[in-house]
């Protein structure tokens, strides 16, 4: 969905995380709006983007997200969409100018030496898809907002992005559990060559803010920043610092 549709200034791609659509992102593309055209992309399956690639994988939907994307963009993907944009990075270099991750990780699953999430806690979400799908990603959007001392607002907030369109298949639920759970690009991320901008919230239960100190030593070159405050969605939790930190990344050369 484009947000603002004059094409002469430069092009700021937003990819939301699993549950959520692009709805999540509307205070942040105001924002922009008046110096960079801002497009917030629906995951395949998700909000406006109702057709989706079957079997649903990480690459199949970057290949979809990918026709939509001008080239030399500033990518920014959040959670799951960091994924989405580290992918983009890696199979399109050309439509990514930057790229851009927030609270978001190469490898969302804890491993030997790499904090994560606890794959106990991501095999709860998947079993209880299919019990009961909205109060699956309430459950979700609740975690998100852990930690924030503005989690009732922020909460608030995300449940009305999430129900100003239609919820997700559980297929498509599950399917991006599986990519969170099975995905590890920690490798890939080392070699991209463009700059690489990232954002975490100290508080963030989902992405621990350990895993930043480890990421700067896969890609010494990413510029690390942490909101000391914040936890996993700090664009609405904690706002104008992360609009501060955002614009800083839209300057840098």
């Amino acid at each position: 969905m484009t947000l603002n549709a004059e094409k002469t200034k430069p092009t700021v791609v937003l990819i939301h995380g699993w549950g959520l659509n692009h709805a999540i992102w509307q205070p942040v593309a105001d924002a922009l709006a008046a110096d960079y055209q801002v497009l917030a992309l629906d995951l395949p399956g998700y909000g406006l983007a109702t057709r989706y690639p079957e079997p649903y994988s990480l690459e199949a939907i970057t290949d979809q997200l990918a026709t939509l994307i001008p080239a030399q963009s500033f990518v920014l993907g959040w959670s799951l969409g960091g994924l989405v944009a580290t992918q983009l990075a890696l199979r399109y270099p050309a439509k990514v100018r930057s790229l851009a991750i927030v609270a978001s990780s190469p490898c969302f699953l804890q491993q030997p030496n790499w904090p994560g999430m606890n794959a106990q806690l991501m095999q709860q979400f998947a079993g209880a898809l299919s019990a009961n799908l909205a109060l699956t990603v309430e459950r979700f959007l609740a975690i998100q907002a852990m930690g924030s001392t503005t989690a009732r607002q922020d909460i608030k907030q995300l449940k009305q992005a999430v129900l100003s369109l239609p919820l997700p298949e559980a297929g498509v639920l599950a399917a991006g559990l599986e990519i969170l759970a099975t995905t590890d690009l920690r490798q890939e991320l080392a070699s991209l060559s463009m700059p690489l901008f990232c954002c975490f919230g100290r508080l963030d239960s989902l992405v621990p803010v350990a895993m930043a100190t480890m990421l700067a030593e896969i890609a010494p070159r990413a510029q690390i920043s942490v909101l000391a405050k914040a936890s996993h969605a700090p664009f609405i939790s904690h706002q104008a610092e992360f609009l501060d930190w955002l614009r800083h990344c839209l300057r840098a050369k």
